[in-house]
């Protein structure tokens, strides 16, 4: 059988959740049926991730629309057959590119639940209009979580057979930790994600600042509100309890040492950082937000969902149940659901039925 040739396109290979399973895919597709580029528009001194087997071109540019041009000559000259895309706003000239080179198969990954992110973000990209228009043009439209399929199909009028629920694989198996928490310990909370304003930091800082308990939390991620989430651990007196790190390549060995990973997200596309606290065997406390977050938690098994800040509260001020969840099971049940076998299957059996 002839390879199909499929390029997959990402601004740049910085620390994201787009980056992180794009760059997998690229290198784990079957090499026998697909031949895989991974263009990059921005710069391989930027790169934190490994794709040392996938053939990689560098646009160095900063910005999308800098990189036009370029993308155009690279689709006229590489010619392929299907061009996979994430990340909105490159989705969006995916789509306008399609109406030129009509005989690629465009298809689309969306990243988050597009209704929920616009309530937090007033941008052109999330206008409804312009989704409406664009989005129709895809071959297929890849959703991270059943909650995305949802929300295109009900708030954009996607067709529903243009999506598919394709939830994002383990890309690294960590080695679980080896223990429960132990009585009379500090209890190790921590977040790992963007410092933005749907992430919901504030409300998980003022719900920590009320317990009667002695914790630590550690907050990793940068982003726009860096400040403001560091100011608002001041005013709350929490200084001392509280510990920031802006970027590891060790994230794993952070989950691991820590008791309960803490999401306070008001909408989630398939929040990877969740998935990799409970593949070490860290259970999460979550609010049940719009996105792929209920997808991974199962109450009683890997955390607990809540749906209000009085229910948030509760599971805070009785924090054993979570504390003594076993890791292995926390671990298994996700290993079961999201293996990278499972997922990988569901793509390339997506690319091999597009004309």
């Amino acid at each position: 059988m002839k390879q199909k040739k499929i390029t997959i396109i990402l601004p740049s290979l910085k620390a994201g959740g787009a980056e992180r399973v794009l760059s997998f895919i690229s290198k784990k597709l079957d090499k026998n049926s697909f031949e895989v580029t991974l263009l990059v528009l921005g710069f391989k001194k930027d790169g934190v991730y490994n794709i040392d087997d996938c053939n990689t071109v560098f646009l160095n540019k900063k910005r999308l629309l800098y990189a036009f041009p370029l993308i155009i000559k690279y689709i006229v000259i590489a010619k392929p057959n299907i061009i996979l895309s994430s990340v909105t706003h490159v989705n969006l000239l995916m789509a306008i590119l399609s109406f030129v080179f009509y005989k690629t198969s465009f298809v689309a990954r969306e990243a988050s639940v597009v209704s929920k992110i616009s309530e937090h973000s007033k941008s052109l990209l999330t206008n409804r209009r312009v989704i409406r228009f664009l989005y129709p043009r895809f071959k297929k439209i890849i959703c991270q979580s059943q909650d995305m399929q949802n929300d295109l199909k009900t708030i954009y009028k996607i067709n529903e057979d243009k999506l598919i629920v394709i939830n994002n694989p383990i890309t690294q198996l960590h080695h679980v930790k080896d223990k429960v928490y132990a009585k009379e310990e500090i209890i190790k909370f921590i977040t790992v994600g963007r410092l933005s304003k749907e992430k919901g930091h504030e409300r998980i800082l003022k719900s920590l600042q009320l317990l009667d308990y002695n914790f630590h939390y550690t907050i990793i991620g940068d982003g726009p509100l860096k400040n403001e989430i560091r100011d608002l651990v001041l005013k709350l007196e929490i200084k001392s309890k509280v510990s920031f790190i802006d970027y590891t390549n060790k994230v794993s060995e952070e989950l691991r040492k820590s008791d309960i990973f803490l999401q306070g997200s008001y909408v989630e596309g398939f929040p990877n950082a969740v998935l990799e606290s409970c593949v070490v065997g860290t259970p999460v406390l979550a609010f049940n937000a719009p996105g792929g977050t209920k997808e991974i938690i199962k109450n009683d098994i890997t955390g607990y969902l809540v749906n209000t800040k009085k229910e948030w509260k509760n599971k805070l001020d009785n924090i054993e149940g979570l504390l003594q969840m076993e890791p292995n099971t926390v671990s298994e049940y996700v290993k079961n659901k999201f293996s990278d076998t499972t997922i990988l299957n569901k793509y390339e059996q997506l690319f091999k039925n597009l004309n």
